[in-house]
């Protein structure tokens, strides 16, 4: 099983990394040899550990970071590095992001970051150069807070997530390139036609596997790289390594959960133990106890257990796809493993997944219109009207004209919906309580209260064949800088053409998630946005400078889903 995976390798193996609480702190890039699957490989660390160090400090303290690139002359992972601050307000030239905060940092120089903490939470740190992130360049930042919580715990541990390949970054993306499909191994075979024939009816069943083949599309894939790829690792460790953290029957339990992958979606759950998530992307929310969550790429949640009856609980994460998964344990003492339960069902995705058909989406945070996509062929016209599909009556999304006979759109949503009730593709009708956008409220009213005096609406484009991201369908290299003007307060509109999901991160300002009203739910700084959805937030421009705004699936950062935001006096 992928999930299986050997090996762990971290400067405390099995343990996670270790923990710095230092303002003054010494970080070093440079590279050293792991090993995770029977083969050895080359990681980019930071003071050789992977994950790097977590990074424990306290708001309101100003903290000052020199960090050294130590990469050798040809290294696979280039000349520069950079670290970036994902979630932390500070100021633009300290972001780390090179072409837009800095150069970055070249091989043999130094870089001295300096800020002062403006908030508390669980948050995370990663490279922003290349493929750094992927091989091994991310950590976890805790920063306390100067008043005390509104709950309480008596231990507090960070679950750090992420995926590891064995082959370069830079291959791994060259092979998406030339064919994105490569990870799909279950695609749909004449078997599954049969019985879906037998179940469905042979008409809808000829119909099903129409609208997809004139889509040029395949329900089966949620994901660009699985575990048929990744092998995952949960505090730098594989589930052979069983990460525990310790507990004393009748104890409060904390436990920070980040999500630093390059690609990969985990669903979460401790089987026996209910979970009540206190804050989401570092920020207090009102608790919600649920049996699972899916985290998105750049996600935080923090969970509150208590674990008693048992001497072992099994922290278990595995992929959206189900493909592989990552556990841990908690335990009463080391050594102590906990059942691990068997992977859920394969997901199919359906049309209605997709925005096809009339589905009713008033159980999933929408209204009750239908939702409608199309593909799109490479002249411009509209698949949906092509294979005779009924738009329900509802009003039609508009594009932008730059996603007009665009080669790089190989698909529109029609009707979008937000879907924030909806717990995710596979999730949904499992048997267990699981965590929807729709549950977080922020523990805080709207910190700003205007409403927006002006809108911005960005549609995530994509081709999948081509392996090809964007917004409106214009990579970055090509993209115009969105300007906000200093102190104004704008909602930003997105709806999400692809049949992928994505998680959209705005640097250097909070994302302030609406509900389908327009009042406000929750703050984030991470908003994922599923296949066929339209969400929207308000920003607060109160931050001057450049700023990145990508979606965080690296690979689609790096193929042009990203662009730049000024904020302009």
């Amino acid at each position: 099983m992928a999930g299986f995976g050997a090996w762990p390798v971290s400067a405390r193996a099995g343990q996670g990394a270790p923990i710095l609480r230092s303002t003054d702190l010494h970080l070093r890039i440079g590279e050293m040899p792991v090993n995770f699957t029977g083969k050895n490989r080359t990681a980019v660390t930071v003071n050789d550990s992977l994950p790097a160090p977590e990074i424990r400090w306290r708001e309101g303290d100003t903290v000052t970071v020199r960090v050294d690139n130590l990469l050798p002359r040809g290294s696979l992972f280039g000349d520069t590095t950079s670290i970036h601050w994902h979630g932390i307000l500070l100021p633009a030239n300290m972001d780390g992001v090179p072409g837009m905060s800095f150069d970055g940092i070249r091989r043999g120089e130094s870089w001295l970051y300096r800020f002062q903490l403006k908030q508390s939470g669980t948050y995370w740190y990663h490279s922003h150069s290349g493929f750094q992130e992927q091989a091994g360049l991310y950590g976890a930042l805790i920063v306390e807070p100067q008043v005390p919580e509104p709950f309480k715990y008596d231990r507090d541990y960070t679950v750090l997530l992420s995926d590891w390949t064995d082959l370069s970054p830079a291959d791994l993306y060259a092979r998406l390139k030339k064919m994105s499909s490569y990870d799909n191994y279950g695609k749909r075979t004449v078997s599954d036609f049969l019985r879906d024939a037998d179940n469905k009816g042979l008409a809808e069943t000829l119909d099903d596997r129409g609208a997809w083949g004139r889509m040029r599309m395949t329900p089966t894939d949620l994901s660009d790289v699985n575990a048929n790829t990744y092998t995952y690792l949960m505090n730098g460790t594989t589930a052979l390594g069983n990460w525990t953290g310790l507990f004393r029957p009748g104890e409060k339990v904390r436990l920070r959960f980040i999500n630093g992958s390059a690609m990969t979606y985990f669903d979460v759950r401790i089987p026996g133990l209910k979970m009540t998530v206190v804050a989401a992307d570092g920020q207090n929310v009102h608790p919600v106890t649920v049996d699972e969550f899916r985290i998105a790429v750049a996600e935080t949640f923090d969970v509150i257990v208590e674990p008693s009856g048992q001497d072992a609980f099994c922290i278990y994460a595995q992929d959206m796809g189900r493909t592989g998964f990552v556990s841990g344990s908690l335990a009463v003492r080391e050594g102590l493993r906990a059942p691990v339960p068997a992977p859920d069902p394969r997901v199919i995705l359906s049309m209605e997944d997709m925005g096809h058909g009339g589905m009713d989406h008033s159980s999933h945070g929408a209204s009750a219109k239908p939702e409608v996509s199309a593909a799109v062929d490479h002249s411009g016209h509209n698949m949906a009207a092509m294979a005779g599909m009924d738009h329900g009556g509802a009003a039609m999304q508009k594009h932008a004209d730059s996603e007009a006979g665009n080669p790089l759109v190989d698909m529109q949503t029609m009707v979008p919906v937000p879907k924030l009730d909806d717990p995710g593709i596979g999730l949904r009708d499992n048997g267990r309580r699981v965590l929807s956008y729709a549950d977080l409220h922020s523990s805080f009213e709207d910190p700003d209260g205007r409403w927006p005096k002006r809108e911005i609406e960005l549609h995530l484009t994509g081709h999948m064949e081509k392996f090809a991201w964007s917004f409106d369908g214009i990579p970055f290299a090509g993209a115009e800088p969105l300007k906000l003007n200093y102190g104004e307060r704008v909602r930003i509109v997105l709806v999400n053409d692809t049949m992928m999901t994505h998680p959209i991160h705005l640097h250097g300002l909070w994302s302030d998630l609406e509900d389908d009203k327009g009042a406000f739910m929750v703050r984030k700084h991470t908003i994922d946005m599923p296949p066929g959805s339209k969400r929207s937030y308000r920003v607060r421009a109160d931050a001057l400078g450049r700023w990145a705004y990508h979606c965080h699936l690296l690979y689609h950062m790096e193929s042009g889903m990203m662009r730049e935001v000024r904020v302009v006096e």
